[in-house]
């Protein structure tokens, strides 16, 4: 008995030297997993650059408002374009920037995404946070579920891209978007509007009706659809009667307070805006036959409209045209709606819309990891019709415009927001780099995600390679 005492401490002891050699491997392999997360980690990423005073000079200067500079100097100083030409003075201080060679470009401007709202769509939920719960939610503000420390953001303004505008998507009315510079560590720094737009999803007619996984797709008639439309168009059209009632109600209280008070309602108070025209609203709508709906939508209820999608909004110029209502095209890398379509219509719808005389730019429509794409699709607009002046001002100056923010960027010029990108070659290039970015007038790294993994992988040798 004493000796299986002895045997059974001795084995207790290796046990507790084991458990504690294992405990310690563990903190080890802990800490590298921190230390390699705090490294490769977003929030690592994202710097938000150094301020200072900066002269880029000797620069082929692409003002996208007017003509181009060859050999011109621009200068940045406290955030903002102070000054830009052929002959600008240099104030002692400044940190000069030798620009031969190189290009200097308004920064781009996405005026559709769901950028900070998203991160890894099918993999994490707990990192989606683009729509509610809910058919009818205007008082849900995409601002404040942004996330400053996304990878998608150094990811899409290395490329050029320093403005986006971020959506809200799910039901009727999905919420109110924010219009966004990617720099900054809160939500406070990056916004530029915080509450820009009310965003509608509007109904569809569509015969689909389900799919039965033994009999395959269920349809209804083109009658049945779009009454099926019609109805859910009305859902809508009574958020916006209830929402009128609800204002006139608070103004008849602000001025008798012997009125029965109304009572606060989030949903209706974030409406007032929109139903009185002082904000826009973006409506989402592909088909030509939805995009004449929103149109009478529009005019009936006597609101504000921006097209986001417009698919086939080229069909229906002229009517976009009559109502001046802008398009956000988000459709270059889309397959086309029609089967028999030619294989350019997305392609070439910008040029016919700008041909048509409708106001319009073009975005992405991404989540945020591929908004990067954005000069690439404007350059293929520019090779199927759009010249090559306006399908820089499709991602510069129109969006800035359509947006109602032309008057700080867009363009390169004195007293506008310093976003400015400089380039090795043609901004819409899939082959150029982009040298310096500034937001805000702040020199940012040319760091991301990617270039982080390539410097990690580029030397790899195969023989080092797992077999």
């Amino acid at each position: 008995m004493k000796e299986k005492g002895v045997k059974f401490k001795v084995q207790s002891s290796k046990f507790k030297m084991k458990r504690n050699r294992f405990g310690l491997i563990a903190c080890v392999l802990f800490s590298l997993t921190s230390l390699v997360m705090a490294q490769n980690g977003p929030a690592d990423q994202n710097l938000t650059g150094r301020p200072g005073t900066f002269a880029i000079t000797g620069a082929k200067i692409v003002t996208v408002s007017g003509a181009e500079i060859p050999n011109g100097t621009i200068l940045i100083r406290d955030g903002k374009i102070a000054a830009v030409g052929a002959n600008v003075s240099i104030p002692g201080g400044a940190e000069k920037i030798d620009g031969k060679g190189l290009s200097v470009y308004p920064g781009m401007i996405d005026a559709g995404t769901n950028m900070g709202l998203i991160e890894i769509g099918n993999g994490a939920r707990g990192t989606v946070d683009v729509s509610e719960t809910g058919d009818i939610n205007p008082n849900a503000k995409a601002f404040l579920g942004i996330n400053p420390h996304t990878s998608h953001i150094n990811v899409t303004r290395v490329n050029g891209i320093t403005t986006v505008l971020s959506l809200p998507v799910g039901g009727l009315i999905a919420g109110q978007s924010a219009i966004i510079n990617l720099n900054g560590s809160t939500q406070s720094e990056m916004a530029d509007v915080p509450v820009y737009s009310l965003v509608i999803n509007f109904p569809t007619i569509s015969t689909f009706a389900g799919f039965n996984p033994f009999t395959g797709p269920r349809t209804i008639n083109f009658d049945q659809a779009v009454k099926r439309r019609d109805d859910r168009v009305k859902e809508i059209k009574d958020v916006f009667e209830a929402a009128k009632q609800y204002a006139n109600a608070r103004e008849a209280y602000a001025k008798d307070n012997s009125l029965p008070y109304p009572a606060t309602d989030l949903k209706m108070d974030a409406m007032i805006p929109y139903i009185r025209g002082e904000k826009p609203i973006v409506f989402f709508a592909q088909r030509a036959r939805d995009i004449r709906a929103v149109l009478k939508f529009i005019e009936e209820m006597k609101v504000k409209g921006i097209i986001y999608g417009g698919g086939e909004a080229w069909e229906v110029a002229d009517d976009l045209k009559k109502h001046d209502v802008p398009v956000i095209y988000t459709n270059i890398h889309s397959n086309p709606f029609n089967q028999d379509d030619p294989y350019d219509a997305n392609y070439a719808a910008p040029s016919k819309m700008r041909n048509a005389g409708v106001k319009f730019c073009i975005s992405t429509g991404d989540d945020g990891a591929n908004a990067r794409e954005l000069p690439y699709q404007a350059g293929m607009a520019g090779a199927f019709g759009l010249s090559k002046e306006d399908a820089l001002k499709a991602v510069t100056l129109f969006p800035a415009q359509i947006l109602g923010i032309s008057d700080r960027y867009g363009s390169l010029e004195e007293g506008k927001v310093a976003n400015v990108v400089v380039t090795d070659g043609d901004i819409l290039d899939p082959r150029t780099n982009v040298k310096y970015l500034f937001i805000k007038g702040r020199m940012l790294p040319l760091t991301s995600r990617h270039t982080e993994f390539f410097e990690a992988f580029k030397d790899r040798k195969a023989s080092e390679r797992l077999p």
